[in-house]
């Protein structure tokens, strides 16, 4: 357990054992992904940030495990349909749902997660709550077919790259953030800078996912490094390596975002790499990252001091300083 989940380590058991609850099916076979997909781990992040900002705004009631589990089953669902999408066959240092079991039974157990989130949504039954989350799946919706059309265009810009891994990732981020202000009963002002501080959060974790994909190894990451070059994405470091490249470089780099091919030569994924390094595509990248760091910080600047907010703000910390 990392030292920012010690602050609500009884919290944290607590939708743990809910989460194991709820994904409970008399379809064997969904229970049996439910449980292969929750029991690989995870930081847990997005349910953490739940429990932080409840405990953060005083909060008293359990609403915020339910709440937490929430935002749990949402992420594990769009996990499940990423890898899909994706072909992935790696997660977390292990076989992916979809290499284990298949592609149609990780499809509908996604489905089961989303639908077991609304239900639980209802539970709670507080409107403002479903409305920021349903427009929040939609939006995570939206984003993953982006990608897809961004898969293999070399010619994708930053801002386009941007927008993407707002839609893809920073929302259910700042969905966690706001909801449990509203929970909480937080006023309007503090709901918008929590929110911020869950956008800028998500962001930075985004751009050091995508550093790490050429810089780390994948026994560290728990999957394949270069996953995302094989998948055709044209992510942040590879923008950069593009523009700051030779026109030799821009082109290699370019037809291999194009090939989109599963398979890449080690020799040409090395030569990428080098050239992400040399073009000072991961520091550019990383600079990014704490700069939204810093941003997400100043947004905790008027939640009353605890060892909650120092959590957040370590939380913020370890999104720039982490290797998976």
């Amino acid at each position: 357990m990392l030292s920012f989940h010690q602050a609500v380590a009884e919290d944290f058991d607590a939708v743990n054992q809910l989460i194991l609850k709820q994904v409970h099916s008399d379809v064997g076979l969904v229970e049996e992904i439910g449980h292969y997909l929750i029991e690989a781990g995870g930081k847990r992040l997005r349910p953490l940030l739940v429990l932080l900002i409840a405990n953060s705004l005083k909060y008293e009631g359990t609403q915020q495990h339910t709440l937490a589990a929430i935002i749990e089953f949402i992420h594990s669902a769009t996990l499940l349909h990423d890898d899909v999408v994706d072909i992935s066959d790696m997660r977390r240092g292990r076989a992916t749902a979809n290499a284990k079991w298949g592609n149609a039974p990780s499809v509908l157990v996604g489905d089961f997660l989303y639908s077991r989130a609304f239900q639980m949504m209802v539970a709670i039954g507080n409107m403002e709550i479903m409305d920021i989350l349903s427009n929040t799946t939609n939006t995570i919706a939206e984003g993953e077919v982006q990608q897809l059309i961004n898969a293999g265009d070399p010619k994708l810009t930053e801002a386009n790259y941007f927008e993407v891994i707002h839609k893809k990732t920073a929302v259910l981020f700042e969905a966690a953030c706001e909801t449990a202000t509203v929970l909480s009963n937080g006023d309007k002002q503090l709901q918008t800078q929590l929110k911020a501080y869950g956008y800028h959060l998500g962001m930075a974790f985004q751009l050091i996912d995508d550093a790490l994909d050429y810089t780390g190894s994948s026994d560290t990451l728990g999957k394949n490094v270069g996953d995302d070059l094989a998948e055709g994405k044209p992510t942040l470091p590879l923008i950069v390596a593009m523009q700051n490249g030779t026109t030799e470089e821009s082109a290699l780099i370019a037809n291999t975002i194009q090939s989109g091919s599963r398979e890449i030569d080690s020799a040409i994924l090395e030569q990428i790499v080098s050239i992400i390094q040399r073009t000072g595509s991961i520091d550019y990248t990383e600079k990014k990252a704490v700069a939204h760091v810093a941003e997400a910080k100043a947004a905790l600047t008027s939640l009353q001091d605890s060892e909650y907010k120092q959590a957040l703000l370590d939380l913020a910390d370890f999104s720039i300083a982490r290797n998976h």
